[in-house]
């Protein structure tokens, strides 16, 4: 069950790539039109008007809403708050012409396999995208922030010979214990890779990919997997001592860290993630829809959200100011770049439907 919060009124508070036919657009800069300035509202221009965003609930949502609070001021929109976000809710919107939710925080595969039918292509007279690093605009979504996937091991559990890579978190002979994973519906590439990686595949052989070699290395070590739906579940695993590893997002792994979680993070081949926001079909009001989009993206707002979510801004200007153990989970410093690992975000789109069915066995534990 999903609850709707108001988060803004700000009248009534008196406050002034080539896939699948779908071309991704690979370059910052001078390739989108003129019109719109990343982060600029003008004053009063949404006066009356609501808009409904929809993303993960948590520390994510909140910290996206105070980058919104500007937006909010200027604009005078009301603005509604609703989540988790999930495609067949989005899907039954569109069907039924009744579409509720305005500007969508989505996964990165999402809005290339639905461009055109659950999200509409975006207009770029309506939304600068020329701060975001190149490569990470597609026609139906830019991205709302950067992040990883990673994990942190309980330092009381391996004291002085620690996990060091993904290699480690499938040797369960020479690191026993439970591990936290991802287990939700959503389909990851990201996990074929891995589980094709720890079972010996070279990086340079994986495509096209085994999905069922891959998914099988994780059954081999089933009986020490414990499976998390949420984020919210993720961070409690580590917060209560629950796991021995978790691979979580990043902003999970900080928070958990934060509320004291006796975990250290480990950053080699950690797996580059975005969430990306879009717009369905059918929106009742597309317009105010590409101007909150346009208003997340600006340099403020992005520092904002950084600095409340421990995500990785997508403005190249952005300079967030963070304390030393946010600091240690932004991923956009040369270092946490030179042990990146980038998914095949390609492939998994093109065969989308073959991983999602073979991702669904695996989460029902079959």
């Amino acid at each position: 069950m999903t609850h709707t919060k108001i988060i803004g009124l700000a009248a009534a508070a008196g406050l002034g790539m080539s896939v699948m036919g779908l071309s991704v657009l690979g370059m910052a800069g001078a390739a989108f039109a003129e019109g719109a300035v990343a982060g600029e509202t003008a004053e009063g221009s949404l006066a009356g008007k609501t808009l409904t965003f929809v993303s993960y609930g948590g520390i994510f949502q909140d910290g996206q809403i105070k980058a919104l609070q500007d937006f909010i001021t200027k604009s005078g929109v009301t603005l509604l708050s609703d989540g988790p976000t999930e495609n067949a809710k989005i899907q039954a919107q569109v069907e039924a012409k009744n579409v509720m939710w305005d500007v969508v925080d989505t996964g990165d595969f999402t809005p290339f396999v639905h461009c055109g039918t659950l999200f509409q292509k975006l207009d770029f007279t309506k939304i600068d995208a020329s701060k975001i690093p190149a490569g990470q605009v597609g026609p139906c979504s830019v991205p709302a922030m950067n992040y990883a996937v990673m994990f942190l091991y309980n330092t009381e559990t391996y004291k002085d010979n620690p996990p060091q890579n993904w290699a480690d978190f499938f040797d369960v002979e020479k690191f026993p214990g439970s591990r936290g994973i991802p287990g939700y519906a959503d389909p990851e590439g990201y996990m074929v890779e891995l589980g094709l990686l720890a079972d010996g595949v070279p990086k340079d052989q994986l495509f096209p990919a085994d999905i069922d070699r891959g998914l099988n290395k994780w059954r081999s070590i089933r009986d020490n997997l414990v499976p998390w739906t949420t984020g919210a579940e993720s961070q409690q695993m580590m917060e209560a001592g629950e796991a021995d590893m978790v691979m979580v997002w990043s902003g999970r792994g900080k928070a958990a860290l934060a509320n004291g979680a006796k975990y250290t993070p480990v950053w080699q081949d950690w797996i580059v993630v975005k969430d990306q926001l879009a717009i369905p079909v059918g929106v009742k009001d597309p317009d105010a829809a590409h101007a909150m989009i346009n208003a997340y993206l600006g340099k403020q707002a992005q520092e904002i959200m950084a600095q409340e979510t421990s995500y990785s801004p997508v403005n190249i200007d952005a300079q967030p100011q963070v304390d030393a153990l946010t600091a240690e989970f932004m991923t956009n410093t040369p270092e946490k770049q030179a042990m990146a690992y980038n998914q095949n975000v390609e492939y998994w789109v093109a065969n989308y439907e073959t991983l999602s069915a073979k991702w669904a066995e695996f989460v029902a534990g079959n």
